[in-house]
């Protein structure tokens, strides 16, 4: 059962819907904690201590973190390999190009897969910059993520590599909650016009509440 659906092409959107909405909540909690750093040092290494030990004392330390971790990989593993089996079924089942012209496609449509490719090689930089320090510009501080931060926005290959995939998660989130709704059956002539306002705010609000950070640093707001 549920064989058949993975293997179906509505399984497969389904997965991606579901696994999107998922990514899409932690986003929002992920940019309402990262709001703590222009609160002070104090405030955001605090926040990056509860990280660690959420949970307690129910949950060994760190054991919340590795357990958000497991779900949002999974999700992410999932969401890519549902979009890339989707793809390739799109194209085998229309191996010419069209005749005549198609309907032109927004922006966020279009670059979805690229968008994709984008997101997927950050979160790679990401973890390996500020979760593990192998790649971190300056002298990696364990338990110290307000200054870690602040050294990786202090390089202009930072700030560019950060802003670069926070515009694509900007489209990526605003065509993919709108395809989520469809897929999942909240979408209707009633509710359209709220979930695409629904979809557009949410882009706006994570572009740009992700994208003050790098600014705040740039412009030693955070320092």
């Amino acid at each position: 059962m549920a064989l058949n659906f993975w293997q179906s092409t509505l399984g497969k959107k389904i997965v991606m819907g579901v696994t999107g909405l998922i990514m899409i909540g932690y986003l929002c909690a992920h940019l309402l904690g990262n709001m703590k750093i222009f609160f002070g040092p104090g405030e955001f290494n605090a926040y990056g201590h509860w990280l660690r030990v959420m949970g307690a004392p129910v949950l060994h330390h760190e054991w919340g973190l590795w357990i958000a971790r497991i779900v949002l990989l999974a999700a992410v593993i999932l969401h890519a390999v549902s979009a890339y089996q989707l793809s390739r079924r799109d194209i085998k089942a229309r191996p010419q190009k069209y005749v005549h012209t198609k309907p032109r496609m927004s922006y966020a449509t279009r670059t979805m897969r690229w968008g994709g490719v984008i997101l997927g090689l950050f979160i790679v930089w990401h973890i390996l910059d500020l979760t593990t320090g192998t790649t971190h510009s300056g002298g990696f501080q364990e338990g110290h993520p307000y200054q870690n931060v602040v050294d990786t926005f202090s390089t202009w290959y930072g700030n560019v590599i950060y802003i670069v995939a926070m515009l694509a998660m900007g489209m990526h989130v605003r065509h993919g909650f709108w395809s989520a709704a469809q897929t999942l059956g909240a979408g209707n002539h009633t509710r359209d016009r709220a979930l695409k306002a629904i979809a557009n705010a949410l882009a706006i609000v994570l572009t740009a509440g992700f994208i003050s950070i790098p600014v705040g640093v740039m412009t030693g707001v955070v320092s």
